[in-house]
């Protein structure tokens, strides 16, 4: 499950990934290593406009959240980090949102994943300042989703592109907790697994 957190409009979208089936042909090297197809199941909007306040929008989103969960009953949720931008109100007010559906997800036992947006935009277009509307392209050719489902909101797509990052994720080796901050680091700390 993917959210992409909102005061006005929140997103979510649900994966379901299924193994033993063919990889995928768009060179998705993570995913394909696993030997795992994703497709979307179902993505929509959480519409908080009509509540004027504060503390009942985040009611709304814990009960909407947690309905979501109940329905689908994901296996981890993935979330996208708030962006750090000028107004602390504003990032007050959507670290609160995102609070409520990470509170959401633990009373449900959902193990969660966080991933900065510019993470979610490079995995899914190789560019980490695409735009929403080409995260949106790219996750309707990956899924094969048609137009007419793709909705109006963005917020949605946004939701869905977090769970299909998370989704590349998975299929990646683990690491532990080595840390690389580019190519040459990691040749360095990994001399044993190198070919001349």
């Amino acid at each position: 499950m993917g959210i992409d957190p909102g005061t006005n409009i929140m997103g979510y979208g649900i994966l379901r990934v299924t193994s033993g089936a063919a990889a995928p042909k768009n060179g998705m090297l993570a995913a394909a290593k696993s030997g795992t197809r994703a497709e979307m199941v179902t993505m929509g909007i959480i519409n908080l406009q009509k509540f004027s306040d504060a503390y009942l929008k985040l009611g709304h989103i814990f009960e909407r959240v947690t309905g979501i969960i109940d329905s689908y009953l994901p296996d981890e949720l993935a979330i996208e980090a708030p962006f750090f931008g000028k107004n602390v109100q504003s990032m007050l007010k959507l670290g609160r949102a995102q609070g409520v559906a990470i509170a959401a997800a633990i009373k449900h036992g959902v193990p969660i994943h966080e991933y900065a947006p510019m993470k979610i935009k490079m995995a899914l277009t190789g560019n980490g300042n695409a735009s929403k509307e080409q995260v949106a392209g790219m996750l309707q050719r990956l899924l094969g989703i048609p137009k007419e489902e793709m909705g109006r909101y963005l917020d949605a797509t946004d939701a869905l592109a977090a769970a299909y990052c998370h989704y590349l994720q998975m299929g990646r080796p683990e690491t532990g907790d080595t840390h690389y901050s580019g190519w040459k680091d990691f040749v360095n700390k990994n001399k044993d697994r190198i070919k001349n």
